[in-house]
């Protein structure tokens, strides 16, 4: 915590800004990325949303208050600017949110980057067909493994209610991957 601390004292500081910021970057850029990626599963496009994210992080920076963890603020960063960008992509393609979760699944087969086997597309099918908030609790908990009180100050939910929607995810994967 002292680390962080210091770390966001530097990045408020303009003479030390620069160096305090590539020190977050490279903290932070995998961990964001893989974040990122699980929401909007296209590598291209999370490399945007990751960018854009370190963006809104530099200029906003000064209006970090403390009261969280500086990657709970950065996660909830990633989130918002992952979310805006599929809402913006089904705009342009004229698709509803459900619709362009299951296209871009379905684009899994084809994308290089995808390291995946038949059975993890599954489940990423799978994924897609859930409502929005337990797309992102399921995805926090189950691949990046976090704590519900991290993804608690991530989303700014209550831990009951994350467990709660977390079990109801499972529930819909598995029902999901049974018909499958």
């Amino acid at each position: 915590m002292i680390a962080e601390e210091i770390l966001v004292r530097r990045l408020k500081q303009k003479d030390l800004q620069a160096k305090a910021f590539a020190v977050l970057v490279d903290a932070y850029k995998e961990r964001l990325y893989w974040h990122i990626r699980r929401i909007v599963l296209d590598h291209d496009d999370a490399d945007d949303v990751l960018q854009n994210t370190f963006i809104k992080v530099f200029r906003n920076i000064d209006s970090f208050k403390g009261d969280s963890k500086l990657y709970s603020w950065m996660y909830r960063i990633a989130t918002n600017e992952a979310l805006s960008f599929l809402k913006n992509k089904a705009n342009k393609l004229k698709l509803n949110e459900d619709q362009l979760y299951n296209k871009i699944s379905e684009e899994l087969r084809s994308d290089v980057y995808f390291e995946g086997d038949e059975i993890q597309l599954k489940l990423q099918q799978a994924i897609a067909c859930l409502p929005e908030k337990q797309k992102l609790i399921f995805n926090m908990k189950y691949f990046q493994e976090l704590k519900y009180q991290e993804i608690s100050e991530i989303l700014e939910t209550s831990v009951g209610a994350l467990k709660a929607s977390y079990h109801l995810a499972t529930k819909k994967i598995e029902a999901f991957l049974k018909e499958q």
